[in-house]
């Protein structure tokens, strides 16, 4: 008897050790993941930031000192405008007022107006933050010998200007309000139409719908269509929206003049389609979660089940609700293939103000301007990059705030 207990200590110390063993070697697995992970997310940051800062030599064509004694920002309007028919051709002037009267522009587009028509600034040559750090010397001397013409700058390619200034072919003095405007425009549609949509089928799914091959089957589908790629809801949005709801996407239907459908309305069509299986699949997941419990008291007091629903499951559900939407949004903000499909502009540097207005958005421009031959357009799409990543954060953080306070009233 005695035997057979060492013989089973034996073999259960030597279970023990060899399950610490293997626990220990997926535990170094998965810090060192996690490690890599974090490595490659630091060095693509750092590549960013690189990019995104350092010295230029920049040449201007025309010198500011010779338009005014004064700084250009400190001018009045109605200065700026009297420079810019000065020193500009009629036929240019003529096309600037159609494009953007300049009586309705504020100083600063003002400012950036007479920038980029007049004055001109060319950049010569360009640096990365790192060797603007350690060789601002051999910079100076560069331009010296060189560019004697020039001068040499610190420029902060992600600046207040970059924000508000239009798109530009000339990477001194293009902007990204823009396509700025354009992504904004189409996640905030993209939301108010895709929220409530998924949470409704989320509730349907979860709290009316039987059991049956019926609703096994939708939840199938919704499951698949989580998986398929952007692409293939860009073709579903250039044919059902851009052309087949043509009358309603262009606006055509109360009296706005668009000759076709590549609209911000069919863009956010387009998104909502994309994000909603993420949504009803994370809202289902957390309404299930929801304990069976809370809805037999709603009923034991009398509670119907909308109110139920409505006072009781849904508010319990939305932390983990916020949180599937968090990742849907954060899909789409970047999305690109199903944008070019229906329409949007590899550069247009009017603003969107509307549903039916044309659109370009980041991720567009941010590849477009990696293709072109200047090397400052690498700049500036890595300041492009930063601006995309802020607003993605925003977004997340604003939902993560909604999270958190759905959570305290739960926990209260």
């Amino acid at each position: 008897m005695n035997k057979n207990n060492s013989i089973f200590e034996s073999r259960a110390q030597g279970n023990l050790k060899k399950r610490h063993r293997v626990s220990k070697i997926w535990r170094s697995s998965f810090f060192l993941s996690t490690t890599i992970g974090i490595f490659s997310l630091v060095i693509l940051l750092f590549s960013i930031i690189n990019q995104a800062f350092g010295y230029v030599i920049v040449e201007n064509n025309v010198d500011p000192a010779s338009l005014s004694s004064m700084p250009l920002q400190s001018l009045e309007r109605e200065e700026l405008i009297s420079i810019l028919q000065e020193n500009v051709s009629k036929n240019r002037f003529k096309t600037i007022q159609r494009d953007n009267p300049v009586e309705e522009l504020k100083r600063s587009e003002l400012v950036g107006l007479v920038t980029s028509e007049i004055i001109k600034p060319t950049t010569l040559k360009s640096y990365f933050l790192i060797p603007s750090l350690t060789n601002k010397a051999e910079i100076i001397r560069t331009q010296q010998d060189e560019f004697p013409n020039a001068v040499v700058q610190f420029r902060s390619w992600i600046s207040p200007s970059f924000l508000t200034d239009p798109l530009s072919t000339n990477p001194d003095t293009t902007g990204i309000r823009t396509a700025l405007l354009g992504s904004l425009w189409i996640i905030v549609v993209t939301v108010i139409i895709a929220f409530p949509i998924g949470i409704g089928a989320a509730i349907y799914l979860e709290e009316y719908s039987s059991n049956n091959w019926l609703s096994r089957i939708i939840k199938t589908n919704i499951d698949n269509l989580a998986g398929i790629p952007s692409i293939v809801y860009g073709l579903l949005g250039l044919a059902i929206f851009v052309r087949g709801l043509n009358l309603i996407t262009s606006g055509a239907f109360i009296g706005i003049d668009q000759s076709n459908g590549r609209t911000i309305l069919s863009a956010a069509l387009t998104m909502s389609l994309l994000i909603l299986p993420l949504i009803i699949i994370n809202a289902q997941e957390a309404i299930r979660a929801v304990p069976s419990s809370l809805r037999q008291a709603s009923y034991g007091l009398g509670a119907t089940r909308l109110q139920t629903i409505w006072y009781h499951v849904l508010p319990a559900a939305m932390p983990g609700i916020l949180t599937g939407t968090i990742l849907a949004v954060s899909r789409a903000i970047g999305e690109t293939a199903p944008l070019i499909l229906v329409g949007a502009s590899s550069f247009i540097n009017k603003d969107p103000s509307g549903l039916f207005s044309n659109f370009t958005v980041l991720p567009i421009q941010i590849y477009n301007w990696t293709t072109r031959p200047q090397a400052e357009f690498r700049n500036v799409a890595a300041a492009s990059i930063l601006v995309l990543l802020i607003v993605l954060l925003t977004l997340n953080t604003a939902a993560i705030l909604l999270r958190n306070h759905f959570s305290k009233n739960k926990a209260a």
